[in-house]
């Protein structure tokens, strides 16, 4: 289940990272917008069932300070594909998703990276804290990936828990 909400917490963050408003941003306004690749992924709950494959997340600018995200992923073996509109608040670089999922994101210091952390509200009071490492190319980036264990740190999340998943551009449905 868990597995399952983090795929449109991802997709979310990819979003975020994406959406601009050129009109509206600050100028230490992250650019979220354009096509992302999620090259890694932690959380403090169990990946176990966790994203092994990612596929590219497009994020749009919508109606002024909201974004679009457009996201493909695997689940029980069939691929899906969503739709989720983040709300930009007034803090930069933070956004909202369900009312219940706080995302925040920061640029890197390595070119066309940049680091997501949501915190998403389980229905029983529990919180999921679920960080990503985004880039603007699906290539692996070791420089990247260190910084993104940096954040990780940062943040309180377990480094042993990094995925890094394999880059698709689409998804094939598995055969049972």
């Amino acid at each position: 289940m868990k597995t399952l909400l983090l795929t449109p917490v991802l997709l979310a963050l990819v979003a975020a990272l994406r959406a601009k408003d050129a009109l509206s941003l600050q100028p230490e306004e992250p650019d979220i917008t354009g096509t992302r690749y999620m090259k890694a992924i932690v959380t403090n709950g169990n990946l176990t069932h966790g994203p092994r494959q990612a596929f590219p997340v497009t994020v749009m600018a919508w109606e002024g300070v909201n974004f679009e995200t457009r996201i493909t992923f695997m689940w029980r073996g069939g691929c899906y594909k969503d739709r989720l509109h983040l709300q930009k608040t007034t803090e930069p670089g933070k956004y909202t998703l369900w009312n219940h999922t706080h995302i925040h994101t920061e640029e890197l210091a390595v070119k066309d990276h940049s680091a997501c952390y949501a915190e998403h509200q389980l229905p029983l009071g529990e919180t999921m804290h679920v960080g990503y490492l985004m880039g603007r190319t699906p290539e692996e980036n070791p420089e990247a990936l260190e910084e993104f264990r940096k954040f990780v740190q940062r943040k309180r999340l377990p480094q042993e828990k990094i995925v890094i998943p394999e880059q698709r551009e689409s998804c094939v449905p598995e055969r049972d």
